[in-house]
């Protein structure tokens, strides 16, 4: 028992909000009568909240190299969604090519800010609430203030698409893709994971015990593979899912795995430190905001997608349910702390409480109240925990 106590103590950002998600999900499935886990309101909670996983990893690494933040992800967002309605619904380019002059523009953009904040050192803070105010303006007067529809239905299928079922008409009720790709998944992790464990003895760090060890894996296969059936029970494995599935992965290994990576901690947890070991911070810095103006391109693309609009008004709000979603899920306040699938988890936390409360029938007002409370609680306990390991 002392020993569980003593890895929860060790582990608690990484423990605490997962817990934290199980908790509120089975407190909305009770309220809700079971509405809340109903494989069509699993999906339709994806769908609903890719926009936010996708941004919620670009600005975890803003936040990682010392607490900066993005405000403008949401107007590019939505002047990204306003280019995209122009060059398919006016224009009527190819939706490939469409995309990815989009994609550009949302790295030209980062280059654009990124230089600013990271060589000549304006603060992040005014650089991005320019942009905000900008590309908002930008995007009013692209579209006039007008509203563009209908994207093609190839288009669409972004944020709206499945991938087709490998055993569609066999008789097989569930459907099969997503249950082959959580069992495949579930493989890879356990793999993953006794090989962590093997490298970790090697190296004489401290493991959990083996009976932990087992009892983890357990749970998250469990969790895994519900979470399949529920895709399955419903339309299948959504292919915005897997995007978003790609990108965790992809930024996950990036940010533990490799030294650019690791350069990024290391400059938010002391940027004159790294400095003086070599680390080029100008860089880094750079970096970090060229790749949050991609995400929110892609961002903006998958939202544009979903609503089937370019709008005006997409966007509102985007950066604070990203930057919520971080800190939420962990992220420190000051820099250096975090992980792409602790925002992530943040994000979902965010996202069950606002489909919960909706399903409830809780006013607007009311799920601001509860999600702003949330997020104080976060960074308080971040802040908490900070000045009680100083201590």
């Amino acid at each position: 028992m002392q020993h569980i106590k003593d890895v929860f103590k060790n582990n608690i950002r990484q423990y605490a909000m997962f817990i934290a998600l199980i908790v509120i999900t089975v407190f909305f499935q009770v309220l809700t009568g079971g509405v809340l886990l109903l494989p069509q309101n699993v999906t339709n909670l994806v769908l609903q909240n890719s926009y936010v996983l996708i941004l919620a990893i670009g600005m975890t690494l803003c936040i990682l190299s010392g607490g900066n933040i993005d405000l403008s992800v949401g107007s590019v967002s939505a002047f990204i969604g306003a280019v995209a309605g122009t060059l398919i619904i006016n224009m009527k380019m190819d939706v490939g090519l469409a995309i990815f002059i989009c994609l550009l523009i949302g790295i030209a953009i980062g280059v654009w800010q990124g230089f600013w904040i990271a060589y000549l050192r304006i603060p992040a803070f005014i650089v991005t609430l320019a942009g905000m105010l900008m590309f908002r303006g930008l995007t009013i007067a692209m579209l006039k203030g007008l509203t563009l529809s209908p994207f093609p239905e190839k288009f669409q299928q972004i944020s709206a698409g499945f991938i087709p079922d490998v055993f569609k008409g066999l008789g097989i009720s569930l459907n099969s893709t997503a249950l082959i790709v959580g069992a495949i998944i579930s493989v890879i992790y356990v793999i993953f994971q006794f090989k962590k464990r093997a490298e970790q003895k090697r190296y004489g760090f401290e493991v959990i015990t083996m009976p932990l060890f087992i009892m983890k894996i357990i749970l998250v296969l469990a969790g895994i593979n519900l979470f399949a059936y529920w895709l399955a029970a419903y339309k299948g494995l959504p292919i915005i899912l897997v995007l978003i599935g790609v990108l965790v992965f992809v930024y996950s290994f990036f940010t533990t795995k490799t030294v650019p990576g690791r350069y990024i901690y290391a400059m938010g947890g002391n940027e004159k430190a790294a400095k003086l070991s070599g680390i080029n911070t100008n860089r880094v810095l750079f970096f970090t905001y060229v790749n949050m103006a991609f995400l929110a391109a892609v961002a903006g693309i998958v939202f544009a997608a979903r609503l089937n609009a370019a709008s005006p008004q997409a966007g509102i709000n985007f950066e604070l349910d990203a930057i919520a979603a971080c800190f939420i899920g962990g992220a420190s306040a000051y820099g250096g702390i975090g992980t792409v699938t602790g925002s992530i988890i943040g994000a979902l936390v965010m996202g069950v409480l606002n489909n919960g409360m909706s399903i409830m029938g809780v006013g607007s007002d009311m799920q601001m109240i509860i999600k702003g409370f949330v997020l104080l609680m976060a960074v308080a306990f971040d802040v908490l925990s900070k000045n009680r390991a100083r201590a």
